[in-house]
């Protein structure tokens, strides 16, 4: 796929993560540092063509633009990469809510968690730089030790949304032929092009009603709100 044309910044933090390192250890540089980007919900960015820049210049963000811009520094390696997007909910028994942010969380609708596969020795792997490393004491599940090679864990794994579409399927990886790549059995949409991914999010998130929308904008302020708390205890 042919890498769309990118930012000086963009090309200044690829030279900076990817300097003396052959292409498997800058996929791995690569991945640490988006990955440890701080995850935040305050500011959206939905459009493909300049969220990696700006992540870059906020100094965080969340599943989208940390994935936008793992996509492109990736391409620019050489590897073929698609966008991954999984329904999820927020509701996830396994991160440790505060007991106000759980009830929110419990009233929100499906939302749609964005991650890359990447063809590595003919395979397509799962690359989830989701949550950066600090969240991890809070039951975030944190993708630590990615070693180039093996599937990440999906960050969404658990939602209860996302388990029911495994338990209905193979549960195997949705993409080890091309022909499955649009279409795989359990729920996850994949697609080659950003803007066509983007379309696909925004299809699936204007049905909203203005009663869900103020509950996602509610939860979305408090749930920064806890992840500077656990970043930065008192």
């Amino acid at each position: 796929m042919k890498c769309q044309e990118t930012s000086v910044l963009v090309d200044t933090k690829f030279r900076e993560w990817t300097a003396g390192l052959d292409a498997r250890e800058g996929m791995i540089s690569i991945f640490q540092h988006i990955r440890d980007i701080p995850y935040s919900l305050a500011i959206p960015m939905t459009d493909p063509k300049n969220v990696p820049e700006r992540i870059l210049t906020l100094g965080r963000g969340y599943c989208g633009p940390k994935h936008y811009l793992l996509a492109e520094m990736f391409r620019k390696l050489g590897i073929d990469v698609v966008y991954a997007t999984f329904p999820f909910l927020w509701n996830d028994p396994d991160l440790r809510y505060p007991p106000a942010l759980r009830q929110l969380a419990s009233g929100l609708p499906v939302s749609h968690h964005l991650a890359c596969r990447v063809r590595i020795n003919e395979r397509w792997v799962l690359v989830d730089a989701t949550w950066d490393s600090p969240l991890k004491q809070a039951g975030f599940p944190v993708n630590e030790h990615w070693d180039g090679l093996a599937d990440t864990l999906c960050t969404v794994l658990q939602s209860p949304v996302w388990t029911t579409f495994r338990c209905t399927a193979t549960d195997e990886p949705c993409c080890n032929g091309r022909d499955r790549d649009l279409n795989p059995p359990d729920g996850e949409q994949d697609r080659r092009d950003a803007d066509d991914r983007a379309r696909y999010y925004c299809e699936k998130t204007r049905t909203r009603s203005a009663d869900e929308i103020g509950r996602i904008c509610r939860f979305y302020q408090e749930f920064n709100v806890w992840l500077q708390e656990i970043r930065e205890p008192s």
